[in-house]
């Protein structure tokens, strides 16, 4: 049992870090939504079935490992692994960004269309509703659903820009808005030309996806290279007999994290960061 404290040491060690690097980030707090208590229990039944496996497969494995090499802190490590690096190295999920960016293009150039043959905008709005795409559907039909509830038609907009969450988001609603406020007969051109400056936007960002894509791969196969070589050494010589001691599992769980922290920061710059908002919402536009 003594060597299992320095293990033990280590994983409440890095479990600390973690838990002090997710205290210190700033996450967004919705007041208006009440915050339900999830028992403890049901955080098992709340994971997926891959997920379950790989922690089962961890745990096996790290067991395994303990048994081979005589370090205990592998018991921790394994399932950490298991469900942490598959997780580091899957790609963003900047595909979904742009499915979205392509749709709000194709909904707006829709609108446009619809706004040549002269009829309102609300009106225009409900007509975009039956070939909307899929990405932004939930938010098209609540937005035609807040103008069907009488709804002022401004009020509305600045809904919907909240629910889609994005700059591109707030650009239509703008113009939209603009659009409902002067009710002129520009707004179809005015659409056209937004729809064309977003498509542009979504061919540069799949370059930058394409390009992005180089380093997770380079990251991804220097790290399948490293577990290899850290196994097969492990396995066939007396190269972890170092860390078999307490001071050597300190200096494991050490090196480690500054792996697992590479990777993390590795992500990140290759993630890129969402341009922020620019109109406001519509509980800050009411009087």
């Amino acid at each position: 049992m003594i060597p299992l404290i320095p293990a033990l040491a280590g994983a409440l060690l890095v479990a600390g870090l973690l838990g002090l690097v997710a205290g210190l980030r700033r996450t967004p707090v919705d007041e208006g939504t009440p915050r339900r208590s999830t028992p403890r229990r049901a955080s098992w039944r709340s994971m997926s079935r891959r997920t379950r496996l790989m922690l089962i497969g961890g745990v096996a494995g790290g067991v395994l490992a303990w048994t081979i090499t005589g370090i205990p802190l592998a018991v921790v490590l394994g399932p950490i692994a298991a469900v942490g690096i598959p997780a580091l190295l899957a790609p963003p999920n900047g595909a979904a960004r742009i499915e979205r960016l392509e749709a709000m293009e194709e909904w707006t150039r829709a609108l446009s269309g619809v706004l040549t043959v002269g009829v309102g905008l609300e009106q225009a709005l409900i007509a975009t509703l039956r070939s909307c795409p899929a990405p932004i559907a939930t938010e098209v039909t609540t937005l035609v659903a807040r103008i069907r509830a009488r709804w002022s038609t401004e009020d509305a907009l600045r809904a919907f820009a909240d629910d889609l969450d994005d700059a591109t988001g707030d650009l239509i609603a703008a113009n939209l808005i603009l659009g409902a406020r002067r009710r002129g007969s520009g707004l179809s051109s005015v659409l056209e030309g937004l729809a064309e400056s977003v498509s542009a936007d979504v061919r540069a960002r799949r370059q930058i996806e394409a390009d992005w894509a180089k380093p997770r791969a380079t990251a991804r196969w220097v790290t399948l290279i490293s577990a290899s070589v850290l196994v097969v050494l492990a396995l066939s010589g007396s190269y972890v007999d170092p860390y078999r001691d307490p001071l050597g599992q300190i200096v494991l769980v050490l090196l480690l994290t500054m792996y697992v922290a590479t990777l993390v920061w590795m992500r990140r710059m290759a993630a890129g960061r969402p341009l922020p908002r620019f109109l406001r919402t519509a509980a800050e536009a009411t009087p």
